[in-house]
């Protein structure tokens, strides 16, 4: 069988209407919106009620791809939730999306690569439908952050957020589509950010949960410098195994960390300013639901255009990171 390119058809996204700004934060921590704004660039992030969980948004957003997509959900082979907040240990949350999609033909499981998981979840995808193993699939993003956020530690509850971003994934014509995928991976680098409680090492006991382990860590100096190096280095190491430059990039799409990160990784790879979307002001870091958010926001608005080549690029806990780029 002939390999098909694997292209996305439809986009999707979703995030709870609550909204924590800076000047909320103000009265929460020691903190200062300029304090924020400087170091991170967010201005705001989304906010889960206390009733909300993950697969509520990823539903939402996942209906929104599918019906863009013009697909019906019973087309769908093969469902991936990226996600480190899913909604229980037990099934997985992909299979809760499935059921609550009709998505009854779908292979379902979760991808736990914290910031990278949309770009794992593409990259399987891809290849799955290159040769012949699914047909349609679906890709999801999907986290309630700050449900696990220590709002007294302002490293790091000033920068995460809610939402999902979802993606139908199918054979488009050739020289469309996915040219080029890489997910990398470094676990010696894990306790950059990490969050310790909770599994079977430390497990949820009186004592975890009265010291916050199950709170995100993060030493954010050290994770800065590895995550410009990782994701400048994959962009390119893609951007090549395409036939292509960083000079015929017409949309860069970064995962939405940190406003720094973005700026430094782009004077790597000498990306124009005008080419590369930045929506964290306005969600913070929402992890693996972050590019597929920046993602449709280019979609609805028109930002993407038929024939531009779009480049992904991911860095997150683990360490991982990785790059995708497409001809939309």
């Amino acid at each position: 069988m002939a390999e098909v390119n694997a292209g996305i058809l439809g986009t999707g996204h979703s995030y709870p209407s609550g909204i924590l700004t800076n000047a909320d934060l103000e009265k929460m921590v020691e903190t200062s919106d300029e304090w924020i704004t400087s170091r991170t660039g967010i201005k705001q992030r989304r906010k889960a009620a206390p009733e909300e969980y993950t697969s509520l948004f990823a539903v939402k957003a996942a209906r929104q791809a599918i019906e863009r997509a013009r697909i019906d959900p019973t087309e769908i082979d093969l469902l991936v939730c990226a996600t480190v907040t899913p909604d229980q240990l037990l099934p997985s949350t992909g299979c809760l999306i499935q059921a609550e999609i009709g998505a009854t033909r779908a292979a379902a499981f979760d991808v736990a690569a914290a910031c990278s998981g949309f770009l794992y979840g593409l990259t399987l995808v891809n290849s799955m439908i290159r040769t012949g193993q699914c047909r349609y699939a679906l890709v999801i993003g999907a986290e309630v952050l700050t449900k696990y956020v220590d709002y007294t530690d302002r490293s790091t509850c000033v920068i995460f957020g809610d939402g999902a971003g979802a993606a139908i994934l199918g054979p488009v014509e050739e020289g469309r589509g996915i040219l080029s995928s890489r997910i990398r991976s470094d676990g010696r680098f894990a306790e950059q950010l990490y969050a310790p409680g909770g599994g079977t090492r430390l497990g949820s006991t009186p004592e975890t949960l009265a010291n916050g382990l199950h709170f995100y860590k993060m030493k954010g100096n050290e994770l800065f410098k590895v995550a410009v190096r990782s994701m400048a280095e994959i962009s390119r190491e893609v951007l090549s195994e395409a036939g292509q430059s960083a000079d015929s990039i017409d949309l860069f799409i970064p995962h939405q960390a940190n406003q720094r990160i973005t700026d430094a990784v782009a004077s790597k790879l000498g990306v124009d300013e005008s080419k590369i979307y930045s929506n964290i002001s306005m969600h913070g870091n929402t992890s693996s639901a972050s590019i597929p958010i920046a993602l449709d926001e280019c979609v609805e608005s028109g930002r993407v255009k038929e024939g531009d080549l779009v480049v992904l690029a991911s860095f997150g806990g683990g360490v991982t990171w990785g790059g995708v780029v497409l001809r939309w």
